[in-house]
């Protein structure tokens, strides 16, 4: 009796602790990895990166040498300067023939005085009107003139101000700075390597939450909805599991067959939908470690 009673109770137990562990879905977690690319070229000056460091958007973690970088500015600028020296000098030129006209109009207002006078002759009247007339003309000519020279050198100027602004925005890029926050998974450069505009440096994962991606059969699709919260499950200790709680994100809107992951080839057969959840992270949850969940 005694012994039956044993057998009993111990096919009890052994049957709540398969109950325990039936989970409704098994997956892997993963988070947003970003890779942080060189986005100048050159010998990388200083990285102060290494794999596991937490860093904040924004922060500036190294920089690329950029003595060429700032001889071409000051070539640029040596252009500029030279190019500036080449306008004319517009008001005193224009002033001397202005002065000629203040002239020839108070010479043609003295002729129409003698005209009326008879002191003088139309003739005379005559080419003091026509004095001032070319005088207005080549005033109006050396201002056309000017001004076509004048432009023609800003607009040089210009150009060489664009090609400056592209020199201190490659200066900005020279800089390695981070974009995102997070943890330092993988370093891909090192102090004194060259770098090419594009080159990854490092990647970086905000690890502060991460996701579990798992997949769910279209039974069990109606059980779940986005913002749910469901328990999540990762191995403590051999026979013992550590709890956290998840909400689910984002359900595939779309069936894939079973990732080639799952042991058997008839679970592998079946129709499935991903889902994603996100659970925050106590620093225990690492990228592909697995996890269970129960809705």
């Amino acid at each position: 009796m005694k012994k039956i009673l044993y057998i009993a109770i111990t096919s009890i137990l052994i049957s709540c602790s398969s109950n325990k562990n039936d989970f409704d879905a098994t997956g892997t977690f993963e988070a947003v990895e970003t890779i942080i690319p060189a986005e100048a070229s050159g010998i990388i000056k200083e990285l102060n990166v290494e794999e596991g460091n937490n860093l904040k958007e924004g922060q500036v973690v190294g920089y690329i040498d950029t003595i060429q970088l700032k001889l071409k500015k000051e070539q640029l600028l040596a252009q500029i300067k030279a190019t500036q020296s080449r306008k004319p000098d517009a008001k005193t030129q224009l002033d001397v023939y202005r002065e000629e006209l203040k002239q020839a109009k108070i010479d043609q207002q003295r002729m129409q005085n003698l005209v009326k006078a008879d002191a003088a002759t139309r003739k005379q009247l005559d080419d003091a009107n026509s004095k001032v007339s070319v005088i207005q003309k080549q005033i109006t000519a050396l201002q056309t003139s000017l001004n076509i020279s004048t432009t023609g050198i800003d607009d040089e100027t210009q150009t060489l101000k664009v090609q400056i602004r592209q020199i201190d925005d490659q200066l900005a890029k020279s800089k390695i700075v981070n974009k995102v926050n997070g943890t330092v998974l993988t370093k891909y450069a090192e102090t004194g390597e060259m770098a090419t505009n594009g080159k990854p440096l490092y990647k970086i994962a905000d690890l502060s939450s991460i996701i579990l991606r798992v997949y769910v059969t279209g039974y069990q699709l109606p059980q779940i909805k986005i913002n749910q919260k469901v328990k999540v499950f990762t191995d403590a200790t051999k026979d013992t599991y550590k709890e956290h709680e998840g909400i689910i994100e984002w359900i595939s809107d779309k069936a894939e067959f079973t990732p080639k992951t799952i042991q058997t080839k008839e679970e592998r057969a079946n129709l499935v939908y991903a889902v994603k959840i996100k659970v925050k992270n106590d620093g225990y949850l690492k990228i592909g470690m697995y996890g269970e969940i129960k809705f």
